[in-house]
């Protein structure tokens, strides 16, 4: 068995998440891929690559590819001030659209655990009632626009403000069009719905865990959790109130095709100037690599470089990765909570990234 089989096959037996799937690529081939575990507990039903997963702040790289594409149809320009097309933009007019896409914008990040519904509210659910209030309570700036590297939940939904006030959609549509068609992938596979409910992998926390103890201090859990499943206690289905920082649902290997088709030589979603641009990091005002490209973390394993995003919350974690020098990516789905950007995937893609 591959070493990266053994770690993650270890992860399953030691019960530090229910299931897990792995995929290392380049833009037209899966290299290495491992999947495994249980999309749900109580039913011993088995993952597979038709299973579904939340993708929480993933969601941000394709709020920022989105904004490139309109950029791309002569819109607007992202170095533009956001007031100039919100004019109720609560902060700084000198905040730019690049600013936020950076995360350097200064905007505050209240913990957004409890910004969640469930799905028989989601009809009703006002998203811009809801944000209204946030805006209004955190309605000052931590730091000076691009003064330092400032992660924010709130920046990015008015990225999608932006997107809907410019395309004449929702946010959602927009996207399904624009970045998620070009894919070639089904609703099923990718989407800010549950299109395959039973497909869908439970999400699951540790019940005997402060992270449990705690997470009652942000939500209801009587209303959003489930009686345990073994070590683990479910979550139920729920959808998160920013769709346009984290409301994006789908497997893995969609996943795999989106990063696939931003390592083409000839993209469906963006010509090559502005996937540069995603993938150059930001510098502060002062001169210092922000460690953030636009939306997209950067790093760097075995001396390559790699912009990345992790994604987590109730129930879920994942990375995304991208080595643009190597034309090749990385994915991993966990149906466990995580809170903090693990980067896990140095663990795993250490075996394939190296200097010969």
């Amino acid at each position: 068995m591959h070493e990266i089989d053994l770690i993650l096959a270890k992860l399953i037996e030691k019960n530090k998440t229910p299931s897990v799937q792995y995929y290392l690529f380049n833009k037209d081939n899966i290299i290495h891929k491992f999947v495994d575990g249980f999309a749900d507990i109580k039913n011993k039903k088995i993952v597979d690559e038709y299973t579904t997963y939340r993708a929480f702040s993933v969601t941000k790289t394709f709020t920022a590819l989105a904004i490139m594409q309109l950029t791309e149809m002569g819109k607007f320009r992202i170095d533009d001030p956001v007031k100039k097309y919100l004019p109720d933009f609560p902060y700084s007019s000198d905040i730019t659209i690049w600013q936020l896409m950076a995360h350097s914008a200064g905007i505050p990040n209240p913990n957004p655990l409890s910004w969640i519904h469930l799905p028989n509210e989601h009809q009703a659910f006002d998203n811009h009632k809801f944000f209204n209030q946030i805006f209004s309570k955190f309605n000052s700036t931590k730091s000076k626009p691009n003064q330092k590297f400032a992660y924010s939940n709130l920046g990015y939904i008015f990225l999608g403000q932006l997107i809907e006030n410019f395309s004449g959609q929702n946010y959602e549509d927009f996207v399904r069009d624009f970045v998620i068609k070009p894919l070639d992938v089904y609703p099923s596979e990718l989407d800010f719905d549950f299109f395959n409910k039973n497909n869908h992998a439970k999400g699951y926390q540790k019940n005997n865990s402060f992270l449990n103890w705690i997470m009652g201090f942000f939500i209801d859990k009587s209303r959003f959790m489930d009686t345990p499943e073994g070590l683990w206690k479910p979550f139920q289905n729920y959808y998160v109130n920013g769709a346009a920082y984290g409301g994006l649902i789908g497997t893995p290997h969609a996943f795999v095709k989106y990063i696939q088709e931003l390592l083409q030589s000839h993209s469906k979603l963006l010509n090559s100037q502005s996937i540069k641009m995603l993938f150059t990091e930001n510098l502060t005002r002062n001169g210092k690599a922000s460690g953030m490209g636009l939306s997209w973390f950067s790093g760097n394993l075995n001396s390559f470089r790699y912009f990345a995003h992790p994604g987590g919350g109730g129930g879920y974690y994942c990375e995304i990765r991208i080595y643009p020098e190597l034309k090749m990516g990385s994915v991993i789905m966990f149906n466990r909570t995580g809170t903090t950007n693990e980067r896990f995937l140095d663990k795993l893609d250490k075996f394939y990234i190296k200097i010969y």
